[in-house]
Formats: C-alpha cells, sequence, structure tokens
C-alpha cells in the first residue's frame, strides 16, 4: 500500500511547523529573547529614572521669606521650570540641602534674599530666583511712587504678543523621533538576524545531505517556502513580544508623554515593515545561499545583501532626525529594497503620505512575486550541488 503523495501547501505547511518547532525549542532562541525582552523594559525605565531626575527642583523656605513661596511658583512656572516648595527652619532646611532633599534653601527677608545650595546653584533655578528677585525690587519701588504693585504685575502678565510660525513643529515630534530609531532599530535588526539564520539553515541543511532525503518527498521551492515562512513567523513573535513588553512598561511606569495610539501605530507598522522586509531578503539570502556548502562561505556570497540592508538604515538615522522631509530618503523609501528601513522610521516621523506608502507596499509586494520566481529557479538549481561556489548564471540555467 502506497502513501498518498504530499500536498503542495501541506509540504509548505510541515516544513514551516518545522522551522518553528525547532528554533522555538533552542535555547539560543529563548535567552536572545528574555535579553531583549529585558533591553528594552530596562531602557524605558532607565528613560524614566534619568528624565524623572531632572524634571523639577525643590526649594525650601524660611518662615521669613515663606510669603514668597507661591510668587516663585509663578515665576519659575512663567520660564519653563518646574518646582516644589516647601516651608522649613533654618536648621532644618540647611540639613535637608546638605542630604540631598533640597535644591535650594531661601530665607533672609524679601529684600534681601540670601540662597544655600549644596554644592551650585542650577541655571534654572538661578534664572527664576533672579527673576524673583527683580520682581520683589520692582514692586518696592512702585509702592515708593504710589502706584499699585498688583494691577501692575496683572497688567505685566496679561501682556501678550501674536506670534505666526513658518514652519510650525509636529505634533508629539520628540515623541515621533524616539519611536523612529526605535522601530527603525528593531526592524533593521529583525531582518538582519533572521535573513542570515535562514542562510545558516541552508547552508547547514545542504552541507549535512539533509536536504537530498527532504527533496526526495518535496520540490524546491516547497523546502524554501516553508523554511523561509517559519523561520518568519518565529521573529516576528519575538519582535512582537518585545514591542509590547516595552509598550507595556511605558504605559505602566508613565514613561510616556504622548498617545498611547502613536505607539500602537509604530508597533503596527514596524510589523508589517518587518514581514515584507523579511521576505524579501530572506528569499535573496536563501538564493544566495543555496551557491555555497560550507557555512564559513556565507559571509562571503550574502554581503552584497548585508549592504542592501545597511545603506538605508544608515541613511535613515544619520538624514530623517535632522531633516524629515528629506527628498532623496524619500525617494530611497519607494524603492522596494530600502523600503523596509526607511518607510517606518517615516512613518513614525509622519513625514510619509498615504499614497508614498501604499506605492512603497505595492512594489514590494511586486518584488516579493519576482523574487519568489527568480530565487527559487536559483535555490532549486543550485542547492544540490556540492563542492565549490556555484555561479549564479550557472544556477539560473534550467537543469
Amino acid at each position: 500500500m502506497t502513501e498518498a503523495p504530499v500536498g503542495t501547501w501541506d509540504a509548505v505547511r510541515l516544513i514551516t511547523v518545522r522551522e518553528i518547532t525547532a528554533r522555538t525549542s533552542s535555547k539560543v532562541y529563548r535567552i536572545s529573547s528574555i535579553i531583549m525582552v529585558l533591553a528594552v523594559v530596562g531602557a524605558v525605565i532607565a528613560a524614566k529614572l534619568i528624565d524623572g531626575g531632572g524634571t523639577g527642583s525643590t526649594v525650601g523656605f524660611t518662615p521669613s521669606v515663606a510669603q514668597l513661596a507661591a510668587p516663585f511658583q509663578s515665576v519659575a512656572s512663567a520660564v519653563g521650570q518646574i518646582v516644589t516648595t516647601s516651608a522649613v527652619d533654618e536648621t532644618v532646611g540647611e540639613r535637608q540641602v546638605r542630604d540631598g532633599e533640597l535644591d535650594a534653601l531661601v530665607m533672609g527677608t524679601p529684600a534681601g534674599l540670601r540662597v544655600v545650595v549644596k554644592q551650585e546653584l542650577s541655571e534654572d533655578l538661578r534664572s527664576a530666583l533672579t527673576v524673583l528677585a527683580r520682581q520683589i525690587a520692582l514692586n518696592d519701588q512702585i509702592t515708593r511712587v504710589g502706584g499699585d504693585p498688583a494691577a501692575v504685575n496683572s497688567a505685566v502678565d496679561s501682556a501678550s504678543f501674536a506670534l505666526r510660525t513658518l514652519d510650525p513643529p509636529r505634533e508629539h515630534e520628540g515623541a515621533r523621533l524616539l519611536l523612529a530609531f526605535v522601530v527603525s532599530f528593531l526592524v533593521y535588526v529583525a531582518i538582519l538576524i533572521y535573513g542570515q539564520i535562514v542562510a545558516q539553515g541552508v547552508v547547514e541543511e545542504k552541507s549535512s545531505r539533509i536536504v537530498e532525503i527532504l527533496l526526495t518527498t518535496i520540490r524546491p521551492w516547497q523546502l524554501m517556502a516553508g523554511k523561509v515562512l517559519g523561520i518568519g513567523l518565529v521573529g516576528l513573535a519575538q519582535l512582537a513580544v518585545v514591542m509590547v513588553a516595552g509598550i507595556v512598561t511605558g504605559h505602566a511606569t508613565d514613561s510616556f508623554t504622548f498617545p498611547s495610539a502613536l505607539a500602537g501605530s509604530a508597533a503596527l507598522w514596524a510589523a508589517v515593515w518587518f514581514l515584507l522586509g523579511y521576505v524579501v531578503y530572506a528569499l535573496v539570502f536563501a538564493a544566495l545561499a543555496a551557491l555555497v556548502s560550507r557555512q564559513e562561505e556565507i559571509a562571503g556570497v550574502t554581503a552584497p545583501a548585508l549592504m542592501l540592508i545597511a545603506l538605508p538604515y544608515v541613511a535613515g538615522v544619520f538624514v530623517l532626525p535632522a531633516d524629515p522631509d528629506n527628498e532623496f530618503v524619500a525617494l530611497m523609501s519607494l524603492i522596494p529594497l530600502f523600503a523596509p528601513m526607511l518607510m517606518p522610521m517615516r512613518s513614525a516621523l509622519d513625514v510619509a503620505p498615504v499614497w508614498q506608502v501604499v506605492v512603497s507596499i505595492g512594489l514590494t509586494l511586486l518584488l516579493i512575486v519576482v523574487l519568489v520566481w527568480l530565487a527559487g529557479r536559483i535555490y532549486r538549481n543550485a542547492v544540490l550541488r556540492m563542492g565549490g561556489r556555484v555561479k549564479i548564471k550557472d544556477a539560473l540555467r534550467a537543469n
């Protein structure tokens, strides 16, 4: 009794499951996943701690100048500073300054303020205290000439001017820039790592002759498709876990000062472009790796593909932060080989029009169709050839 032949998509599914099982059960995958999650969580927490340490100052006021605490907070707010004030006596206040609990202690009299600090007065506090001292002096002069300081201060506070911005900043520009860096880095690293895993897997099976056994029951393109799909799903799962860990940690620690929809959108585009970019380069890596028979030859044969991955990433990192609307980078982001690294960064910065995103996705999908045929042909004609490196022109010829 003969067994029924394996169906086309059943073969692809079996290879896909085989790759997923093999990759996820390895210690390297588990350890690398844990390390990446811990790195992202640690980075978010560290950013929160660093940012939290510099968002405000604490200033103590002795009873003799306690009435200046409220005006000082108003002055500090007016010059863009966040301060917390407290009422303390001189002895306790100096001890708290020495212990680092207070950044400064204000004492003396309104007409003769004295400030105590541990080592030096920060420029932020210096500016706020200088404005306060000048305000006190101005009020004193107004009183001496018979004026009303409160009325004058009210008039000064209500004074304003009309502002017209020629190039207004984008909403949440700083947060978008941070997200662009994070998203582009994750996509770049994920494509780089999992693309090379595909290459290593192809050469490993070829050198161990396992591929010869597999190809007795399935076709070469089915083996290549299953391998690319299985490793891609593993990579997507790892990327998703890392991004979710970062988003959850950011919200749990209140590290995000921008809408959650912004982070969610960036994460979604990261996943989309990882999938598209991974499929493109995984097909390229699989085809190139089929040309060689030893692991040490992989670096040489895949070097051109690695350059194509690194070039747009470097261009985006160095150009987009200073010039988000750069036309050359925008043009590069439409090219399918460059789009996976550049388009998610431009989307995070909110400088990619919808039509450009649609065009880049369409061209990338078209390239994938071409690569499926081209890479499949190279893989089919080269994967069973042992010995020296197979030339691409020879691999393209039908057997």
